[in-house]
């Protein structure tokens, strides 16, 4: 039976339709809920520390500290500073990629067609690279501060030869996934398809997202103390905090 961390009214709740983007910062203590609301979404995100936002996700770090090629429950995400910004501690779906990243304007075009403004009006191809940098524009953030984002919902392997494998229809409708940010963290992210995803129409789905307050911190935290590497990236959050 999945352990549920929170059993109040969420504190905030948005539907980021396909295409859409947003940012916010969850603050300590909270878990950030999203549900792939018709299947076969993808969330790309990005996190920082909103305090000091030169310290950000590390991918790297994070698989290698949990040694591990996908992300679900139980595992951390790491900073460049070795601390973690968040926790996967719910997940119906199984499996999250670090690897993908997101497409710009020109593979956009290239991948689906022109989809421009003029002719499509609001309903024209966004592309992951400036959703993101609209919204890190907002923290004062710039082109250089477009580094690595994880996308939900997404499954890729890599087989034996090191070439990478996008798992279609992956993810079900009403998957869910819960992060618990045991300090403030700044989320990014834009609700597009995943770079591999081999369909060739523009399709972005929505996200429900919703923010909770955590019932018990300790708790939430224990439920990501499932390597040792994590629990000493926790320690490094913890002076951080002093």
């Amino acid at each position: 039976m999945t352990q549920r961390f929170h059993t109040s009214a969420p504190l905030y709740e948005e539907r980021v339709p396909g295409g859409g983007h947003t940012s916010f910062i969850l603050r300590q203590g909270q878990i950030l809920r999203m549900t792939d609301v018709e299947g076969g979404g993808n969330v790309s995100m990005m996190m920082l520390n909103p305090h000091e936002k030169s310290e950000r996700l590390n991918l790297p770090d994070t698989l290698k500290g949990q040694h591990t090629a996908r992300l679900t429950a139980g595992h951390c995400f790491y900073s460049d500073m070795g601390r973690v910004l968040a926790g996967i501690v719910t997940d119906s779906c199984g499996w999250h990629d670090p690897f993908g990243g997101v497409l710009n304007a020109c593979e956009v075009r290239e991948k689906y067609g022109e989809g421009n403004y003029q002719q499509l009006r609001n309903g024209f191809y966004r592309n992951g690279a400036d959703n993101l940098l609209v919204e890190l524009g907002k923290w004062d953030l710039r082109q250089e501060d477009l580094l690595m984002v994880v996308n939900f919902f997404s499954k890729v392997t890599v087989d034996d030869q090191g070439k990478f494998h996008f798992c279609k229809q992956h993810s079900s409708p009403g998957s869910v996934v819960e992060l618990f940010a045991p300090a403030d963290v700044l989320i990014v992210l834009t609700a597009l398809p995943h770079p591999m995803d081999p369909a060739t129409e523009y399709q972005p789905r929505p996200v429900q997202i919703a923010r909770y307050q955590a019932d018990d911190a300790s708790a939430a935290i224990a439920a990501l103390h499932t390597r040792p590497e994590n629990q000493r990236a926790f320690v490094n959050s913890a002076q951080f905090a002093c």
